[in-house]
């Protein structure tokens, strides 16, 4: 390829450029300000018909050139000014100008200006369904027969064009209006896919919220369970045992800090940087003994059990964590329903089968019914134990009395939670 190619080839490119260019600003200004746009398009259309009755150039193609010129002005008025609502009222704007081409054939003045039915034919393709089109289609040659009986020497010159000039505004009508479904379906899938692709992560996000929300609510119903507990026992002390007191008080220290380390440790990870969170590990049954004491120092005496053989592949974080927090809650819902019962017992069994895991918790406390307002209490411990399939069963539990042992009423939780598949 030449250089003189080269440079025709940039040329027409940069044109095509400019050309897309303008109208893309046409088409923006028109969007902004429809209304101008309409009447400026509107009064070039009206100067020009208007032009070529005062300049006499409809004279060059009338089949009859003695047609009443008040008549011809009128034509090319009725023909221009009502383009005005060619995107609002298409059909009627067309059958507004029939009869004026009834007249305009049947004088032969044949103004130039009845060529503008097309530019009310291409909204009508453009905007309305084909049988529209059909419709516009008999509007604008029923004019044109009439003229060709009238004038059958000349039928060709009249029927002819007019045909044309209607095929063509119908064709580009079609083009653009397809072109631009086509182009709506692409944005819009683009949409959906967009939707599609931001579902997950609004998804993520969500479960994101609610396991922090159920772990904070484990760290904080349970540590200000405690805290109660021991508040009121120091209270109750201090008239007699002031040490005893101030050993509940040491205690609400301890756990107050305990609580606060965990939500500090908890709420890090939501920090712009978590990098500088704490990694502190999750706790597991292996801190169960801890937890246990500060459940008996808040005044709840509380037994472990644990049997079977623990599996020489230890269950995972996640599995072990909802065994913690299970337990966790379960003796702080028994803290905050047992009441001030001082013969309130609670005990957890930890039992390891071959392919399970099961916790038991049971408390000889007042029954209650379900779980707490709000959702987060055994809601909670079931959207855990479902996590890693398992099952989480709360009710009350009921003991018939014998004749040694009186009938006790009280709360037992109960988790199932299949253990992982161990490797081979």
């Amino acid at each position: 390829m030449t250089d003189d190619h080269k440079d025709r080839g940039s040329g027409t490119t940069a044109l095509t450029g400019h050309l897309q260019q303008l109208l893309r600003r046409v088409r923006a200004f028109d969007l902004r300000r429809p209304v101008v746009w309409n009447g400026l398009l509107t009064t070039l259309w009206v100067i020009s018909a208007v032009l070529d009755f005062t300049t006499g150039g409809w004279r060059t193609v009338a089949g009859n050139q003695n047609a009443p010129e008040p008549v011809v002005l009128l034509m090319s008025v009725a023909f221009s000014a009502p383009l005005l609502w060619r995107r609002t009222h298409p059909p009627a704007v067309l059958m507004f100008m029939t009869p004026f081409a009834l007249i305009n054939v049947w004088t032969g003045a044949l103004v130039q200006a009845a060529y503008l039915q097309e530019i009310v034919v291409f909204n009508i393709a453009l905007r309305l369904p084909t049988r529209a089109l059909a419709r516009a289609g008999a509007l604008v040659t029923a004019p044109l027969v009439v003229g060709s009986v009238r004038f059958p020497d000349s039928w060709d010159l009249l029927f002819v064009p007019h045909l044309w000039a209607f095929a063509l505004a119908a064709l580009l009508g079609i083009v653009v209006r397809t072109r631009k479904e086509y182009t709506e379906a692409l944005v819009d899938r683009a949409h959906r896919l967009e939707l599609e692709r931001d579902q997950p992560a609004r998804l993520a996000a969500a479960a994101e919220r609610t396991r922090i929300a159920r772990e904070m609510h484990d760290i904080i119903g349970h540590n200000l369970s405690v805290i109660t507990g021991l508040a009121d026992g120091g209270a109750y002390a201090a008239a007699k045992s002031p040490d005893l007191a101030a050993q509940a008080l040491d205690a609400i220290s301890t756990t107050s800090r305990q609580a606060l380390m965990e939500l500090r440790r908890l709420l890090g990870v939501l920090r712009d940087h978590p990098a500088e969170a704490d990694r502190t590990p999750q706790p597991t049954p292996d801190d169960m003994d801890a937890l246990l004491t500060g459940v008996r120092t808040a005044g709840l005496p509380v037994r472990l059990s644990v049997r079977g053989t623990p599996p020489p592949y230890p269950p995972t974080a996640g599995r072990q964590l909802t065994v913690y927090r299970v337990v966790q809650e379960a003796l702080t819902n028994t803290l905050k329903h047992g009441g001030t019962d001082p013969s309130l017992t609670a005990e957890v069994t930890l039992t390891y089968g071959a392919k399970e895991l099961e916790a038991l918790i049971t408390d000889t406390g007042t029954t209650r019914d379900g779980p707490e307002e709000g959702g987060q209490g055994i809601t909670g411990m079931r959207e855990r134990a479902s996590l890693y399939d398992g099952t989480l069963e709360a009710g009350p539990l009921l003991t018939q009395a014998t004749p040694t042992t009186p009938a006790t009423a009280g709360w037992r939780v109960r988790l199932r939670l299949p253990l992982e598949d161990i490797p081979s």
